[in-house]
């Protein structure tokens, strides 16, 4: 019988689509995936270090597989993003500790303690390997890694290094493979897509001196393609919005009405504090030439509340910002301090956790008004979804502007686009019938 294993995935899209790479490795060395921890033989742990909770999540899960340990043998690997303190206290609970761009070296140190394994097929990087996708018609196609920013509360550029974009020449032909299998929705990713190629003038990057497209220019190349499908990107930072890139997204073609556009605070100080590159009205610039371009385009964003030192009056500019844009989604996190980075070493994590949950409250109930007023629009009109799924016996899925639609079907639409007349909204999502 092959060995199995079982992958723990934390995090963003990004860590999702490691996964699905880092399955390929898996299976062609000879193992196959399982849903069950207790049957697995090998465990990787794809990790987050955005936030606390989620190295809370892992050291839960080390005690029961501490008790799995007890019994038989497993093996346990720690990837993905993990900060230097933290991997100094994990590495004695994991038997493999390896950085996400060393993930080709995994089936070497498994041949270790299995020599009957299968060999593995290496390639220049990681993003070079064929990944396993999760889905049969919604794909995430990784265009960089690795972020110059260096926001100070953000721990990316020290656990995925500075940025790092694949070839084009890759991109376009995973791409073009997914067209051709009829995929309906393919997402470009990177922790900041708008810089993407600027690295041919980092001496650091392995592309300096080479000639790589701009982000617009990619992005309008895969636009021009025929197929049936649909595209996005995630995620984009205020500072590098440019005019060509919105000029791109304003062809529409598979491009989809939906930006996602970090703002994290409506204050300035507080986005010096956090090193952002931006003031809130370039912020609102940028935003307000997006939709002068393309008037019926979803906005959502990421908000931290009770960052360091920030003020009530601080606070106050992020609702009258939030109230001001009308987001139609905001991921609302409360400030939690991770090692190593500028903010931890320099600011007092000064704000009581009861304030940073009264302050997430009330921009959630800005974000219900916001999001129900934009959803409103669409009652009454057709609106085209990509079934995703099956929820309390109705179908659920995404239209253009990325949100969700439920209504009554067959499963066997899943994967497909259906027209649907929008009967009634919710601050959440839509609900309708096929057309």
């Amino acid at each position: 019988m092959k060995p199995k294993y079982f992958l723990f995935v934390l995090g963003c899209q990004m860590n999702k689509s490691d996964a699905e790479r880092l399955e390929t490795i898996l299976e062609q060395i000879g193992y196959e995936k399982t849903s069950r921890e207790d049957k697995a033989d090998f465990i990787g742990v794809v990790s987050c270090a955005v936030r606390q909770s989620a190295m809370d999540r892992i050291y839960g899960k080390i005690r029961s597989w501490n008790l799995i340990k007890e019994k038989r043998p497993l093996i346990t690997m720690l990837t993905g993003c993990v900060l230097k303190k933290d991997k100094e206290k994990l590495k004695y609970h994991f038997d493999i500790l390896l950085d996400i761009k060393d993930i080709q070296k995994l089936p070497e140190e498994l041949k270790k303690r299995n020599a009957q394994l299968g060999d593995f097929i290496p390639t220049t990087s990681y993003l070079s390997l064929k990944p396993k996708y999760e889905s049969k018609f919604k794909a995430y196609v990784p265009i960089m890694t690795g972020c110059n920013k260096f926001c100070t509360y953000c721990a990316v550029p020290y656990t995925r290094g500075f940025e790092i974009s694949r070839p084009a020449e890759e991109i376009y032909q995973e791409v073009k493979e997914l067209i051709d299998q009829g995929y309906k929705e393919i997402t470009l990713l990177g922790q900041n897509v708008n810089s993407y190629g600027n690295d041919t003038i980092d001496k650091r990057s392995p592309n300096y001196g080479k000639k790589l497209p701009t982000f617009p220019e990619l992005l309008h190349e895969i636009n021009s393609w025929p197929g049936d499908f649909w595209l996005r990107f995630i995620t984009s930072h205020p500072y590098d919005m440019s005019d060509e890139l919105i000029e791109v997204m304003a062809e529409r073609n598979h491009l989809a009405e939906y930006l996602h556009l970090p703002v994290q605070s409506g204050s300035d100080e507080i986005l010096r504090k956090m090193n952002r590159y931006y003031t809130v009205d370039h912020y609102l610039e940028r935003l307000e030439k997006v939709r002068q371009a393309i008037p019926e385009i979803s906005i959502s964003t990421d908000i931290i509340v009770g960052f360091c030192g920030e003020t009530e009056q601080q606070f106050a500019e992020t609702a009258k910002l939030m109230e001001k844009v009308g987001y139609d989604m905001a991921y609302i996190a409360r400030y939690s301090p991770r090692p190593g980075t500028a903010a931890a070493r320099a600011f007092p994590d000064d704000v009581p956790a009861e304030i940073k949950k009264e302050r997430e409250k009330i921009l959630t109930e800005i974000l219900k008004k916001t999001a129900l007023a934009f959803n409103k629009k669409f009652i009454g009109q057709t609106t085209e979804a990509l079934v995703e799924g099956t929820k309390k016996g109705k179908l659920i899925g995404k239209n253009r502007q990325f949100k969700t639609v439920t209504f009554p079907g067959s499963k066997e639409l899943v994967g497909q686009f259906v027209k649907v007349k929008i009967t009634d909204a919710t601050a959440w999502g839509l609900n309708g019938e096929i057309a």
